[in-house]
């Protein structure tokens, strides 16, 4: 393996020495507008070399180890990929490891599905899920695996959801929405609230599981941030809002895994360091919350 996350700060650990285990899939199957998310992974691991080993107000989370896996497979169907990622994720879950899923497209978030039903009941882990789009269609452009209906794909498997910054509509959507009762923090709600001065307490509903995995796309974040994407969209979180939720909302809770997707690289370098940065303190922000770091 030529690179691996944060190769500049630390050696690539021992799968069973290791806190976190990357695993770059480089998915781009179903991608409905600009391309380029099968160089994400490699994209945001390049440019974890650049990274400081400190999270600010989180510690060191290097040094509990971090395991960069090979890449998944793409080159077969996509059905084959996410069952290969799925089992990457549950021998990460036997190591006793998070395991950090890298887009490639928001599909491979359908890897966790079947991961987190190997290891938990699905009322126990509730999903909490950043993105620009709710992707609760139940099929897009002929396929149920596309990026547009993953979370329809975790509602049905009765995952709890949570959305946090969405700020683009289709009536399919909307409607999922209501039937699975998911709870929501859009975009335009968040910017009110910092208006009227609520931001600070957001949080989730205290009925919501105390297990999260994390999804974030990130697109989230606003175009200006973030316009390495196949849809950067404006009106979307700053790089403090999306920190300061992060915290606020997984108060009092563990995280079980997380995926970053949908980094399309371009030849601005600030988006895959961005998304580098982003996984790093997700790390450190899972370490916290786990009490692997104190």
């Amino acid at each position: 393996m030529d690179h691996w996350f944060l190769d500049s700060e630390f050696p690539n650990s021992e799968a069973h020495n290791a806190a976190f285990h990357v695993i770059p899939f480089p998915l781009e199957e179903t991608v409905s507008y600009m391309g380029g998310t099968s160089q994400g992974p490699a994209a945001l691991i390049d440019a974890s070399s650049q990274l400081e080993q400190l999270v600010e107000g989180f510690g060191n989370p290097g040094k509990l180890g971090i395991h960069t896996t090979q890449a998944i497979d793409c080159a077969f169907s996509a059905e084959k990929a996410l069952a290969q990622a799925t089992q990457r994720m549950i021998e990460a879950g036997k190591h006793g490891s998070l395991p950090v899923l890298l887009g490639g497209e928001h599909s491979v978030t359908n890897a966790a599905i079947g991961f987190l039903r190997e290891q938990y009941r699905q009322e126990e882990v509730g999903f909490l899920q950043f993105d620009a789009h709710m992707d609760l269609r139940d099929s897009y452009e002929g396929s149920k695996l596309s990026h547009a209906c993953v979370m329809h794909r975790v509602a049905e498997a009765g995952f709890p959801l949570f959305q946090v910054g969405i700020r683009n509509y289709s009536e399919e959507d909307l409607d999922a929405r209501k039937a699975f009762d998911i709870g929501h923090f859009d975009a335009s709600a968040l910017y009110k609230s910092k208006l009227d001065g609520s931001f600070l307490s957001l949080s989730l509903p205290p009925k919501f599981p105390r297990k999260l995995y994390i999804t974030f796309d990130v697109d989230a974040l606003d175009a200006g941030l973030m316009s390495a994407t196949g849809t950067p969209d404006p009106g979307g979180l700053a790089w403090w809002d999306a920190i300061i939720l992060l915290e606020q909302l997984t108060q009092g809770r563990t995280i079980v895994g997380l995926d970053v997707v949908e980094l399309a690289p371009s030849v601005l370098h600030h988006p895959a360091y961005t998304a580098a940065k982003l996984t790093y303190f997700l790390m450190g922000l899972a370490a916290k919350r786990n009490a692997k770091l104190t």
